[in-house]
C-alpha cells in the first residue's frame, strides 16, 4: 500500500470552520463540517513529538490508529493565510484517548457513526468518545484535520459533537467500460474516508467487460475481460474489502442484469440476447435500438442456463463480499434487444409481454439473493420504466432498495411514495461523467459553426459543478415520512470517458461537496444555503487532499484563496 501514502504535492495546512468570533480572525476547517462545534476561547497548543493515540485493540481500528498517528505527526501543513490564534504556554498535547462503547457492531448500513471530541485548554490528553469503532474512525479523521504546522499544533478548548444526517453516503464507480487498477480503487476508498463517506458501490461488470474473477465461473472473466492484466482476482477483492473495513467504507458489489450483460456472451453466447450486434442498426428508430449505447446484450430470462450461471455468480459474489447490500442492477431493459432473440419472439407472439419477461427474471433471482441474507438494490427502472417494469408485488419493500438516477426529485418522490427506501443518484446533479461530450465515432453533429446539439454532445450535460452538487436537496418535495425513506445518496462515475488517468480529478473535490451535504447538510442554523462560505473551506480542503496524494482538480486560482472574498460574485 506504499502508493497510498504518497509524498506531499503541496505543504499546506488546515484552515478550520469559520466561527462568528469578531475579535479573532481565524478559521478552523474540518470537512465535512461537524454538526456541533464549540471553541469559545480560541487558543492553540503544540503537539508532543511523542504524541500517541490510545485505544482498545480492534482488528480494523488498530490499523486506522497507526495510519492516523503517522498522518498527524508527519504531514506538516502551513496555511496560506496564517491563523492569528496564539499558542498557550501549557504543556504539549501528549495523548488522544479513545473510549468506545461497542467494539462488536459490524460495518453495515445504519451503524452508529457518531462521536464527540474534546481537547481541553489545559492538560496533556484529549478525549474521543464513540459508540462504535466506525464512529471513532470519523472522529480520528476530524482530529487529523485539526493539526497543522511544523512543529504541529492544534486548537484547544474545543468541543465537537458530530454524526451524519444520512446513513448511506457513497461513490459508484464503473470498472467495466474502462479498467481501474487495484491501487486506484484503494486510493479512492482512502479519499472517501477523508470525506467521511462510507459506501463504495462497485459497478464491477457490464456489457463491455467482465473483469471480476469468480471461482465458480472462471470463463466469464477469462473470456469477457479485457485481458489477464485487467482482472480483479479473489485476492484483489479481499484486499479491497479489507482496506474498506480499515477505513470505515463498505464495498457494495453490483452485478448488473439482465441488461448490460454483453460481456457474458464471450463465455456463454447461448444465454445472451443480441450480443455483439451493432447497437443502432442503420435506419432503425431510436425506440427500436438494441442498446442505449454501444455494447449490446441482455440475459435471456427464458433460458434455463441463464439461472445456472447467474446463481453461481451470486453465490461467489456474496461469498467474496461480506456486505449486506447486493446491487442487482436491472436498469435499461431495451426492448429491441430482447425482441431480437427467437425464443423471446415466440414468447411475445404467444401473448407474453416484456414486463412479464422481467417478472420471470426477478422472480427467479431475487429470492435466491435474499436467501444469502442480502438486501437487494436495483436501479429505479425496475419499478419506473415506461415500457419494461416488474410487478411491484415481486419487489418487497422490506428487502428491496431502489436507486434513482432520472428526473431528479420527481423520481425520488415516486419511489418513496410507493414505500421503498431510496438511494439518490440523480443524473442532473450527481453524475460526474457528464459534460465531456460524447464518445461515439463518425458523429456529424459536431461539424457545425453553431452550438453542438445535446448539451455539447453529452446526454446528461452540462458538467456538474461542485455548487450544483452542494446545493442539491435529496429530500426536496418530500413529507416527513417520505424523507425518512431516503437513506442517502451516491455520486456516480460512469467510465465511457474515464479511467485511472483522470479518476481523482473527476471525483474530487466535487464528491466532497456531496459528502458535506449528506453528513451535516448544506444550510446554516437559519436555514440559508451555505455555499458562499463553503467556497473558501472547500478550496482549502482540496489543497489538503492534494497534499495527501489525491489529485483533486482546482476550483479557483490560488490567488483567490490568498485573497479571501475577492473572487466572489458579490463583494462582501
Amino acid at each position: 500500500m506504499s502508493s497510498i501514502y504518497t509524498h506531499h504535492f503541496y505543504s499546506l495546512s488546515i484552515i478550520l470552520i469559520l466561527f462568528s468570533i469578531t475579535t479573532v480572525h481565524s478559521q478552523i476547517n474540518v470537512w465535512p463540517k461537524p454538526r456541533t462545534i464549540s471553541w469559545s476561547h480560541p487558543q492553540l497548543t503544540l503537539l508532543s513529538p511523542t504524541f500517541q493515540i490510545t485505544s482498545p485493540i480492534h482488528t480494523h481500528l488498530t490499523p486506522a490508529i497507526t495510519r492516523y498517528t503517522h498522518t498527524i505527526l508527519t504531514k506538516h501543513y502551513h496555511p496560506i493565510i496564517a491563523p492569528t490564534v496564539n499558542l498557550t504556554s501549557s504543556s504539549p498535547l501528549q495523548t488522544l484517548t479513545l473510549t468506545i462503547t461497542d467494539l462488536i457492531s459490524p460495518l453495515q448500513h445504519g451503524v452508529n457513526e457518531s462521536y464527540t471530541l474534546y481537547i481541553p485548554t489545559t492538560g496533556t490528553s484529549a478525549n474521543l468518545t464513540a459508540p462504535t469503532v466506525w464512529g471513532a474512525m470519523r472522529g480520528l479523521e476530524t482530529f487529523s484535520q485539526l493539526v497543522y504546522g511544523d512543529p504541529p499544533r492544534l486548537a484547544t478548548g474545543l468541543f465537537i459533537s458530530d454524526s451524519p444526517i444520512f446513513e448511506h453516503r457513497g461513490i459508484m464507480l464503473d470498472t467495466s467500460r474502462n479498467y481501474y487498477g487495484v491501487e486506484d480503487i484503494l486510493r479512492t476508498i482512502e479519499a472517501m474516508s477523508y470525506n467521511k463517506l462510507n459506501a463504495f458501490h462497485w459497478h464491477v461488470v457490464d456489457s463491455h467487460s467482465f473483469p471480476l474473477v469468480l471461482p465458480s465461473e472462471p470463463e466469464l472473466s477469462r473470456k469477457g475481460s479485457y485481458g489477464p492484466k485487467m482482472q480483479y482476482s479473489v485476492e484483489d477483492v479481499k484486499k479491497i474489502v479489507q482496506f474498506g473495513f480499515e477505513h470505515g467504507v463498505r464495498v457494495i458489489p453490483e452485478i448488473d442484469s439482465p441488461g448490460h450483460t454483453g460481456s457474458w456472451a464471450e463465455a456463454y453466447p447461448e444465454i445472451v440476447a443480441c450480443a455483439n450486434m451493432f447497437w443502432l442498426p442503420s435506419g432503425t428508430a431510436w425506440e427500436d435500438r438494441l442498446a442505449s449505447e454501444p455494447g449490446t446484450g441482455h440475459l435471456n430470462p427464458l433460458h434455463p442456463k441463464t439461472y445456472e450461471v447467474l446463481k453461481n455468480v451470486i453465490h461467489d459474489v456474496t461469498t467474496l463480499f461480506p456486505e449486506n447490500f447486493y446491487h442487482g442492477g436491472a436498469d435499461e431493459i431495451v426492448p429491441g434487444c430482447w425482441k431480437a432473440d427467437p425464443s423471446i419472439q415466440k414468447f411475445l407472439s404467444d401473448g407474453g409481454t416484456l414486463s412479464q419477461l422481467l417478472d420471470i427474471f426477478i422472480n427467479s433471482t431475487l429470492p435466491y439473493i435474499t436467501s444469502h441474507n442480502r438486501t437487494v438494490v436495483y436501479w429505479e427502472d425496475v419499478l419506473l420504466d415506461a415500457t419494461v417494469k416488474a410487478d411491484p408485488s415481486l419487489l418487497p419493500t422490506g428487502s428491496t432498495i431502489l436507486q434513482t438516477w432520472n428526473n431528479g426529485p420527481n423520481n425520488t418522490k415516486l419511489i418513496v411514495s410507493a414505500g421503498y427506501r431510496a438511494i439518490v443518484s440523480s443524473s442532473e446533479f450527481y453524475y460526474l461523467d457528464c459534460g465531456h461530450g460524447d464518445f461515439l465515432g463518425n458523429d456529424s453533429s459536431y461539424d457545425t459553426l453553431g452550438p453542438v446539439p445535446k448539451n455539447g454532445g453529452s446526454w446528461c450535460g452540462p458538467f456538474k459543478t461542485w455548487q450544483t452538487i452542494y446545493d442539491y436537496d435529496i429530500t426536496y418535495g418530500l413529507n416527513e415520512q417520505e424523507a425518512k425513506l431516503v437513506i442517502g445518496g451516491e455520486v456516480a462515475l460512469w467510465s465511457e470517458q474515464a479511467d485511472s488517468t483522470v479518476l481523482d480529478a473527476r471525483l474530487w473535490p466535487r464528491t466532497s461537496a456531496m459528502a458535506e451535504t449528506l453528513w451535516s447538510g448544506n444550510k446554516d442554523e437559519s436555514g440559508k444555503k451555505r455555499y458562499a462560505e463553503a467556497t473558501d473551506r472547500l478550496n482549502e480542503w482540496r489543497y489538503r487532499m492534494v497534499s495527501r496524494g489525491i489529485a483533486a482538480e482546482p476550483l479557483q486560482p490560488l490567488w483567490c484563496i490568498s485573497h479571501p472574498g475577492m473572487c466572489n460574485y458579490n463583494y462582501i
